[in-house]
Order: C-alpha cells, then structure tokens, then sequence
C-alpha cells in the first residue's frame, strides 16, 4: 500500500517547492566601479614644455618723476585695487616748485592787468590824435606779449600741479602686487620699476621653445596644457606671443600661451607643462593595462550609452613603458576602460570613475 502511494506523493512535493520558489525576490545585479580615462595625445605625436602661469598684464609700475621714497603701503602678494596708493617720494621739492609756479602767475596777472590799462589809454589818446600810431601799436604788442606770458605761465602751473600729483604711485588697476623693488629712504629715478603688477583678469602660461626647433611654432597654433594642481586634466589654448629674439644665455623664445577654454583654475605662480602636437601626426595614446587581446586581435573596452562596455578593435603604434600609441580606432572624446580589463565582457554596465575615486560623467561634453 505505502509503495503505491509513494510516487503519487512525490510530483505534489515537488509543485509545493516550485510554488514556494517563485516567492523569493529577484537577486540584485551590483554595478562595479572601473577607472575610466580619455585617449591622450600620444608622445611620439606630441612635445611638451613646463611653464609658468603669468597674469596675461602684468604692468611694471614706476614714478613719472625721480626723488626719495618716504612710504610704502603694500609688499609683495598683497591685493591692491585700481587707484590704490602704492608708495609716495618726498613732495617738498615738488611742491615748492608748484607754489614758485603759482606765484609767477599771479605776477603775470598783475602785469596783464597793467598793459591791458595802458593799451586801452593809448586806443583811447589815438582816437582822438594825441599819439602816434606807432605808440599805439608799441602798447597792443606788450599786452599780446602779457598775455602770452600768462599763458605759459598757466600751462608749467599745470605741468608742476601734475608732478606734485606723480609723488604718489597707484594702481593702475586690481591686482597683486608680484614683486616689489623699492625699500622707504631709496632715490629712485624717474621710469625706474619699483613695482610689478599681475592684473587680475585672464591668464597666460609662459614657455621657452629651442632654438632648433622654434620655426614650425607661429601665433595661433593650438595647444594643451596641464597644470600641476590638476593632473590628468588638460585644458586648450592657443600660442598668443612669441618672442622675436632668443634670450642671449638660455638661447629659447619666449612665448606666451592664453587658454581658451573658458574658465581654468590657474593660480598665479603655479606649474604648468604644455603639449603641442607635431603637424600632421594625430596620434593618440592609451595606458598599457587598457589593452586586451583576443585571437591576435587588439582591443580596449569603450564606455557606451547607460555606462555599458563595448569591445572596439584599435590598431596600434610600437608600445611605450606605460603607455602605447593608438592610430585607429578610438577618438579624443571616447572613455576606455584604464584597469581590470580580463574580467569585463560586452554589455556590461560599469560606474566610471577616475583614478581619485569621483564618478565621472562619460555624456557630458567635453
């Protein structure tokens, strides 16, 4: 009896655990983190050079006159704004010149007023022919030559009241006093810098280009840099000034790079290094742990739409010490997978994220 009843028991066994199954709630796929990087200007296609990152204006501030400085307000790395005094020189000098000028003024006032008095006496003595015309025209030239005289007098009043006024340094405009070359009780001379200003405003990177190599550069010639402050990132610029002679001791031009990216977190000061790439190669580079290979194939592993991983062929230049050149295949603006790449597979959704561990956004344009 029990040996018949056994097998029919075992199929109702069975419905009961598939029911109880379908109950439990669905596993939950974990979305793992991938360090993702840009394709970057190959080094076989690209020089670079370290700079410096310059205020694009950067005044040298000096007196309209010569003399002794008696105070000095800011030192070097404070912030000054526009019409702000600076320094000042003794003002005895200039202002005992200005008070000379003024009282030869009023003398040429007073003598104006004289020879105005006397030509009018003489119109009046030849209209009624008690002189000579040659009388008469002796008295119209000294008030010409007075009033003359009051004028000169009037412009030198002017040009001392403006010296009294050049005794003062002040700022030309906001900035940051960048370097300061004048102690209080210095004789400075007139065009003599006694401040540097770095404007606030746009800013410049300056290089030095060789000598052998400075005609295939030119004003415009686009570029990247990268800043010390914020490796990895480049940000575009463009070759604005370049130097037509060469230093005599270092034997490199001068030239200036401005950014055209928009707004660049440079500060005043810091390192930068700059990246030209060579005419006509437009190479790109990718780290060595982002290659895979399969059956002779060479491939990297590209971020796609909703962060999923897609295989792309690239073919390749001759490998680097960590890094190696990819001449097709991949563009300026793709996201590859930089670690990991042996256990990834098509399809599969990653969170990208940088080397710092902070997601990053592969949509957004760049």
């Amino acid at each position: 009896m029990l040996r018949h009843a056994l097998p029919r028991a075992v199929p109702v066994c069975l419905v009961f655990l598939l029911a109880a199954c379908g109950h439990e709630e669905p596993v939950q796929v974990s979305i793992s983190p991938a360090i993702v990087v840009q394709p970057q200007p190959s080094a076989v296609a690209t020089q670079s050079y370290p700079g410096e990152v310059r205020a694009r204006f950067d005044p040298q501030l000096a007196f309209r006159i010569g003399g002794k400085v008696t105070k000095r307000w800011v030192d070097e790395g404070e912030r000054v704004k526009a019409n702000q005094s600076l320094a000042e020189l003794d003002p005895q000098d200039v202002r005992l010149q200005l008070e000379a000028t003024r009282a030869q003024v009023a003398a040429a006032q007073a003598n104006l007023s004289l020879v105005r008095s006397e030509r009018d006496r003489y119109k009046t003595l030849l209209e009624r022919q008690m002189v000579s015309r040659s009388q008469f025209d002796n008295a119209e030239n000294l008030y010409r030559a007075g009033e003359a005289k009051l004028q000169q007098l009037k412009a030198e009043q002017d040009v001392a009241s403006n010296q009294a006024s050049y005794a003062v340094l002040r700022a030309p405009q906001d900035g940051v006093i960048a370097q300061r070359q004048v102690e209080v009780g210095q004789v400075v001379s007139a065009g003599q810098t006694v401040f540097s200003l770095a404007a606030d405003g746009e800013r410049d990177v300056l290089i030095s280009l060789p000598e052998q190599a400075f005609g295939r550069f030119k004003i415009g010639l686009p570029v990247s840099v990268e800043l010390w402050s914020q490796p990895g990132q480049r940000f575009s610029g463009r070759i604005r000034e370049l130097s037509p002679s060469a230093d005599p001791k270092s034997r490199t031009f001068a030239a200036r790079i401005a950014f055209t990216a928009g707004q660049v977190p440079a500060e005043l000061g810091q390192s930068a290094r700059v990246f030209i790439a060579q005419e006509g190669v437009n190479a790109l580079s990718v780290p060595l742990s982002a290659l895979s290979a399969e059956n002779g194939a060479t491939y990297v592993w590209r971020v796609g739409q909703g962060n999923k991983l897609q295989q792309v062929a690239v073919r390749v230049g001759p490998y680097g010490q960590s890094s190696v050149p990819v001449l097709e295949g991949l563009t300026p603006a793709d996201w590859v997978v930089a670690a990991g790449v042996h256990v990834l597979h098509d399809g599969q959704e990653i969170r990208p994220i940088d080397r710092s561990n902070r997601t990053i956004n592969t949509a957004a344009k760049e």
